[in-house]
């Protein structure tokens, strides 16, 4: 049994900090057209794992600040936070609170993971990469007074048997949804602006199917998102746990790659085991900047044909686009921005190349000089922090702007969607005037919020 002094059981808040990106943070998001009930797309599914691990004798809480304010005043006897960059330094003001409060703070998470040293600045112990059999340890160590600084997995973990994470420490109301199911991790490719590798590994690692699908059957819902970072990681595989979702009368959609559209079978085992879409980061039209992100595998001269496959299957697509890599110059920009005007994609979101800590690009422009902004908060996505290389910085930040003002543009969506009946292409209609109404009004605020 883990007690502390008086006998009492150990008292953990999980926390995940609030972030910049947020939409509570957005004021015309909470009212108007996009006034919802839930307040964030999706739960910390990292702390509902680590809740998962804990000795069942501690008293586990998760507190996720998207959604729900920090009772600081709680009584607690260990508080383990996570976080990513971008909230990083709000991370580092709750594990200040807690600490002039007596209380010792852990902290894990890709961002402590890579930047150990800084974030021991703010917390009694860090926890470098993946949490299986760390967490273990840090709530042993605790209890018996011997908390080390640094706690670190040597090797990749293995993913079989892993616990079912504790969603029932959340509130379901406040998400679009919680059911959020990871079922591999690593990936063999080191895109330069891509952090993967860095704390999962470059090999794929898969978790059992049947685990996988033990899982999905305790769900409360048959609506799922994997959140693997690629489902379409090993042929083999992919189509075997296709197959053994097929019973469960599911809707889902994932991450992958556009190969997937060289692969009629998989297609049609996704669809057959409820497939609605997939998320596919095409990154760029310009094949140079392609092979200059080291994601050589994407053909940009295929990308039309291949949405159209994969379209043809009923399937949605959002894609995702980055720019400012050192290649793009206005020409390519243009090109990038006409050619996903001009494709069939449903939905897309355009990104400033973000150099994150732990990336190749992060050490390469470290080394250059090339970082122009040290507020983590800013490392989103949406702002520019370096200096590019072929562009000025305010004509990327034009460029940007621009392709999600065309994309969607009434009269672009009129071309790029086409009109015919049936509930998916209305829903996908009434999305897209949504984020054609959104876009606009982030612009606008995030022009006068940077004024």
């Amino acid at each position: 049994m883990i007690l502390v002094e008086g006998g009492q059981f150990v008292k953990i808040e999980l926390i995940n900090p609030n972030n910049n990106s947020n939409a509570a943070n957005v004021p015309f998001l909470q009212k108007g057209l996009f006034s919802w009930k839930a307040k964030a797309y999706s739960p910390p599914l990292s702390l509902c794992m680590i809740a998962a691990y804990s000795p069942e004798t501690c008293e586990i809480s998760i507190t996720d600040e998207c959604v729900t304010p920090i009772d600081f005043e709680k009584r607690i006897d260990l508080v383990g936070i996570t976080a990513y960059t971008n909230n990083a330094p709000r991370a580092y003001e709750i594990a200040d609170a807690y600490r002039q409060r007596g209380v010792p703070v852990v902290m894990g998470g890709i961002h402590a993971s890579t930047l150990p040293e800084e974030a021991l600045e703010h917390c009694e112990a860090v926890v470098i990469g993946e949490a299986e059999g760390m967490w273990q340890r840090v709530v042993k160590d605790f209890s018996n007074g011997g908390l080390q600084r640094v706690y670190r997995n040597e090797d990749f973990v293995s993913l079989e048997n892993l616990p079912i994470p504790r969603r029932d420490l959340l509130r379901p109301d406040d998400y679009v949804t919680v059911n959020t199911v990871q079922t591999s991790r690593g990936c063999p490719h080191n895109c330069s602006f891509c952090s993967v590798t860095r704390f999962n590994g470059r090999q794929y690692r898969f978790r059992p199917v049947r685990d996988v699908i033990g899982e999905i059957e305790s769900l409360p819902s048959r609506n799922v998102f994997i959140i693997d970072d690629n489902i379409y990681s090993q042929r083999k595989r992919t189509r075997e746990l296709f197959k053994a979702m097929i019973p469960l009368n599911l809707r889902w959609g994932s991450q992958c790659t556009i190969s997937i559209a060289r692969d009629p079978e998989t297609l049609e085992l996704a669809v057959k085991s409820g497939c609605i879409g997939f998320a596919i980061g095409l990154e760029s039209f310009s094949k140079d900047s392609l092979e200059g992100a080291h994601k050589r595998f994407n053909d940009p001269e295929l990308f039309h044909r291949d949405i159209e496959i994969i379209k043809s299957y009923g399937l949605m697509i959002w894609g995702s686009f980055v720019l400012g890599f050192d290649e793009d110059d206005q020409d390519g920009l243009e090109h990038t921005i006409h050619m996903a005007n001009t494709s069939k994609l449903d939905f897309a979101c355009f990104n400033f190349l973000t150099p994150l800590p732990g990336t190749v690009i992060w050490d390469r422009f470290r080394k250059e000089g090339r970082l122009l902004d040290k507020q983590w908060t800013d490392y989103n996505m949406s702002h520019l922090v370096f200096r590019p290389a072929k562009v000025t910085g305010p004509l990327l930040e034009r460029m940007v702007r621009k392709a999600w003002l065309e994309f969607y543009a009434v009269k672009v969506l009129v071309k790029r969607l086409g009109f015919s009946l049936g509930k998916v292409r209305f829903f996908i209609w009434l999305v897209n005037l949504a984020l054609c109404f959104y876009t606009r009004k982030r612009l606008r605020w995030t022009w006068k919020k940077n004024q």
